[in-house]
């Protein structure tokens, strides 16, 4: 984690102090460029401590910009998944939803920013904090919280839950702390293997970083020359320890003495495309995978089941909503560029409620798969008549799907 981080979430006495300090130094060098720009009719700013740099000469681009479409779509995208992640909370306090039930709400510039970067058959494979990146690669809210509901019409047909949703060139949502990294070696053998121009980014937290597989993933990646971007969600704390206190180097992107590694402010949306970007060609040009550490905060605990505030307080949370939340502050650069309004906003934000609000009927009111379903895709293409045995010798199912 970067100096601002720790800050944040490792307040001292004079820690506010401290904070307050370097909002004052580096907020008017973005503001001013931002400012510049505004008669361009895109937003740009210079991004100098966006990143940091393992075992690379040169890095992404420090200057990041976008349009207005862009700016617009990238913001409402964000918005959706917290809105959906609200949504998710909310029922499952009420006890529509069960289950584990980790929220992606904090952490939303990583999978926007990331996707926007992405080519469409480049491939992903995450961890069990899944709902924002099933939503970018593809699966409606509907799909979504229909699935956490455990209804017929979700993305996995109500099987799958939280952890466990798939779309194409999108490989779930893993139960298993850290072993979606070896498996996305994996599937980048296959882009290898196949001669096609595409990679597929393996995501793993701060708390699955010290994991034997991992390491064994990169050194395989390696060997074969891999077009794998490892990417560690770097949310300050795994389940609840910090990464301070669990791992012996926090710094995930120099874990690695043969792979070149990127730290990138995952609070900074174009900050992330640009690295992605970066990574991306890296892989794609035939010199093997990369690291990157996307230091980024969530605001709900591990889980459902953890508060979030034993091992952290409330107002180390409210300090980063105030200051670093990633769609506030794109916001606000967006306004300061004169790219859009707040009427705007507004209306965005109101399309967004609409289709969370939509989404949520739905998926409380869509009927459960029967119990028959349980004997559904067990073999892959019976024949017609195939018998299915149950719990008993007495119990069999004809089943042709």
């Amino acid at each position: 984690m970067n100096t601002y981080a720790k800050l944040i979430t490792r307040l001292q006495p004079n820690g506010r102090h401290l904070l307050q300090q370097h909002q004052k130094q580096s907020l008017p060098s973005v503001v001013s460029s931002i400012r510049k720009a505004s008669s361009s009719g895109t937003l740009e700013y210079d991004t100098p401590k966006a990143y940091k740099l393992h075992m690379l000469d040169q890095g992404p681009n420090t200057h990041v910009s976008c349009n207005r479409e862009e700016g617009l779509d990238f913001y409402k995208k964000m918005q959706v998944v917290r809105r959906m992640e609200a949504s998710a909370n909310n029922m499952y306090k009420s006890k529509l939803i069960r289950g584990f039930c980790h929220l992606y709400s904090g952490q939303e510039a990583v999978c926007v920013g990331m996707k926007a970067s992405m080519d469409k058959n480049d491939s992903l494979i995450t961890a069990y904090r899944a709902h924002g990146w099933t939503y970018m690669m593809g699966v409606s809210v509907t799909g979504i919280l229909a699935e956490l509901t455990g209804k017929k019409t979700g993305c996995a047909e109500g099987r799958g839950g939280s952890m466990h949703m798939y779309a194409p060139n999108f490989y779930g949502g893993n139960g298993i702390v850290g072993a979606q990294v070896p498996l996305g070696a994996g599937v980048a053998f296959a882009h290898k293997y196949r001669g096609e121009s595409n990679v597929c980014i393996a995501l793993y937290g701060d708390g699955a970083a010290n994991q034997g597989q991992v390491f064994e993933a990169f050194n395989m990646a390696k060997l074969w020359s891999l077009p794998c971007i490892f990417v560690c969600e770097n949310n300050g704390y795994g389940m609840g320890t910090s990464t301070e206190r669990a791992s012996a180097n926090p710094n995930f992107y120099t874990r690695c003495e043969y792979i070149p590694g990127i730290w990138v402010d995952g609070m900074d949306i174009l900050a992330v495309r640009e690295a992605t970007r970066f990574a991306r060609d890296w892989c794609t040009s035939g010199k093997g995978p990369m690291i990157m550490e996307m230091a980024t905060y969530r605001y709900f605990g591990h889980s459902m089941s953890d508060p979030g505030t034993s091992y952290r307080t409330r107002e180390e949370i409210q300090d980063v909503r105030k200051s670093r939340d990633p769609i506030t502050s794109f916001r606000e650069k967006l306004i300061q560029a004169n790219l859009a309004t707040d009427e705007e906003f507004k209306n965005i934000d109101n399309e967004v409620k609409k289709i969370i609000e939509d989404a949520e009927n739905h998926a409380q009111n869509d009927p459960e798969l029967h119990v028959d379903e349980l004997y559904s895709h067990v073999y892959s293409n019976p024949p017609a008549g195939f018998k299915i045995r149950g719990c008993d010798n007495f119990t069999f199912k004809d089943k042709s799907k």
